[in-house]
């Protein structure tokens, strides 16, 4: 080969250049050196012709840059890694984790993250651990392991113990004149030796009582003697206990634990109104199942798939005194004819009035209402046809009404008063057309009592716009729509809990007095429930301790500290309330 030949192959890598550098090079040479048009240096070295044209602009708004850096200096290999990297597998010799290496490292002053040991051993071949028992761990620091719930495990002997939840045993004097385990028996609750139906369920009522923490934190609690021994157990069960069990109830029972539940704090004295307030509630569903339907959700102003649950509120008393979560869209206009045969049949008479919203039933269920002798309040959903009625009524048929008892801004409504016919419902019905209640459109009332004044029926359902609120706090703190939690339980057994903590919250308002009557539960369990003691276990007796707070004249006032009540769960020992 001649030498101009070779010297044309060695042109080929001053032509061909294979790094972006050296190429960017060549190019700018070309179009300032050789005087290369700048559409055929970049078509020569590769680059779209605008996009050449912008590297020639960064060229000469910065012609001293490098092409060409000589290279650092430095070690030629890492120093880190050829230190650790025979100590790393040492220690895997050893049967050690990651976990393990990685604070053996530590302690070597070799800060090596879990998952960069993880690399290099995967990097030279080693397979995972498989997984240790307890015994061949080595000794570090770690949780301690509670022991396993069991009623014929509870200690009894004379102790002292200290709880952060104190003031649930303010429930007990009523929780213990209730036959609770018997209502559970008689319902058919699953239990066992190890826990019986009323340990368990206790325990979730304890939790659900204490409403400052949802079911997820559980385990923080485990070692707290002073749950446990509310719920009549060695220790409260585990998380996994909880949601299994609640999986284990056949939803047939809780219509009958409702019933008798009912009829036990009825007996124990709690006072019954003759107004509800019913709504439904929506708790939202997060998962793929085709069987869940889409229901209305207020609180975020749209349909997602949810649980729909029916609730009957007392609005005297605020007691849910009925639900059911078994619900679905074909069942949903029937309900409140459930909840009107189920007061029928634990009272005796049918409830004298319900307040409602348009959506929770049809007009023929309200025809059905009228024809027994119920009164109600319900509104009328709006139509385009309503709307303009109301706009072309005369002025004069308007009239001015001042509403009493009500604390809003909007007290001088104007009405309109008619008697109108409906589809499937005999007979007139009163409605009532208001306008300047704040909103931009008029509201359209329903009701079927005739002859009491507009104002009064207004101001009735005034505090209706208020029973959702007062509905959704009692949801929010007996916290039922937390459905992500750890304890997954299911949610007809946490709406019957629900039932049993509000009515016990009402149950200590009352005996309080002093305006806690009408006090919400998330107060009162901030001014009472929301308390640690020490308790002091003896041969015949328990007492319990409360610390010095503000509010314990109104527990002494009550009679809270002559507390002699026999826990039949704690082996008949009497309870004493002692506040310093």
């Amino acid at each position: 080969m001649s030498s101009a030949n070779k010297i044309t192959d060695l042109s080929q890598h001053f032509l061909q250049p294979q790094n972006a550098t050296h190429r960017l090079y060549e190019a700018l040479r070309c179009f300032f050196v050789e005087k290369l048009p700048s559409r055929q240096a970049a078509a020569r070295f590769g680059y779209a012709p605008r996009s050449f044209r912008v590297l020639v602009h960064r060229f000469r708004q910065d012609p001293e840059r490098p092409f060409f850096v000589a290279p650092a200096r430095g070690p030629q290999a890492a120093p880190k890694r050829n230190q650790v990297h025979d100590l790393i597998i040492a220690l895997r010799k050893q049967n050690l984790s990651i976990y393990d290496i990685s604070r053996a490292l530590d302690r070597e002053g070799l800060s090596y993250s879990p998952v960069a040991v993880a690399q290099l051993l995967r990097r030279e071949g080693f397979a995972r651990l498989p997984r240790r028992g307890d015994d061949e761990r080595p000794l570090t620091p770690g949780p301690t392991v509670a022991d396993v719930a069991d009623v014929r495990a509870l200690d009894l002997e004379a102790r002292q113990l200290r709880t952060q939840f104190g003031g649930l045993f303010l429930f007990l004097p009523f929780l213990a004149q209730i036959p609770f385990d018997d209502i559970l028996r008689r319902s058919g609750l699953p239990g066992s030796k190890m826990i019986p139906a009323g340990c368990a369920m206790r325990a979730l009522l304890g939790l659900k009582l204490f409403g400052s923490a949802r079911h997820s934190h559980v385990m923080s609690s485990v070692l707290d003697e002073g749950l446990a021994l509310f719920a009549g157990l060695n220790v409260v069960p585990k998380r996994s206990f909880l949601t299994e069990y609640s999986c284990r109830i056949d939803p047939a029972c809780y219509p009958k634990v409702m019933r008798r539940w009912f009829d036990a704090v009825t007996e124990l004295g709690v006072q019954h109104g003759s107004s509800f307030d019913l709504d439904f509630h929506t708790i939202p569903f997060h998962g793929n199942d085709a069987l869940v339907e889409k229901h209305y959700v207020s609180k975020r102003s749209r349909r997602q798939k949810g649980l729909l649950a029916f609730l009957a509120q007392d609005a005297s008393t605020r007691v849910f005194c009925y639900a059911n979560s078994q619900l679905r869209k074909d069942q949903q206009n029937d309900e409140i004819l459930q909840f009107v045969a189920f007061w029928k049949e634990r009272t005796g008479h049918y409830p004298e009035e319900v307040i409602f919203d348009s959506k929770l039933t049809t007009y023929a269920n309200l025809d059905w209402l009228n024809q027994h002798g119920i009164h109600f309040i319900t509104l009328r959903r709006r139509s385009h046809n309503l709307l303009r009625q109301a706009a072309n009524a005369p002025t004069s048929a308007w009239r001015r009404i001042e509403v009493d008892g009500v604390s809003r801004v909007y007290k001088h409504p104007r009405i309109l008063d008619q008697r109108i016919t409906l589809p499937d419902y005999q007979g007139l019905l009163r409605q009532l057309i208001i306008t300047d209640l704040g909103h931009e459109q008029p509201t359209f009332l329903l009701t079927n009592q005739r002859h009491r004044s507009a104002a009064k029926l207004i101001g009735r359902y005034a505090q209706r716009m208020l029973i959702e609120n007062n509905i959704e706090d009692g949801i929010d703190f007996f916290h039922m729509d937390a459905l992500s939690s750890a304890v997954a339980l299911k949610v007809n057994c946490d709406l019957q809990l629900t039932l049993m903590a509000s009515s016990l919250y009402r149950m200590l308002a009352c005996h309080l007095g002093h305006g806690y009557e009408n006090a919400k539960s998330r107060h009162i369990f901030a001014d009472f429930v929301n308390a640690s003691a020490v308790i002091e276990i003896g041969t015949r007796d328990i007492e319990v301790h409360f610390q010095k707070r503000a509010h314990n004249p109104y527990l002494v006032a009550a009679g809270f500290d002559q507390t002699e009540q026999r826990i039949p769960w704690l082996h008949g020992k009497r309870l004493r309330l002692v506040f310093g």
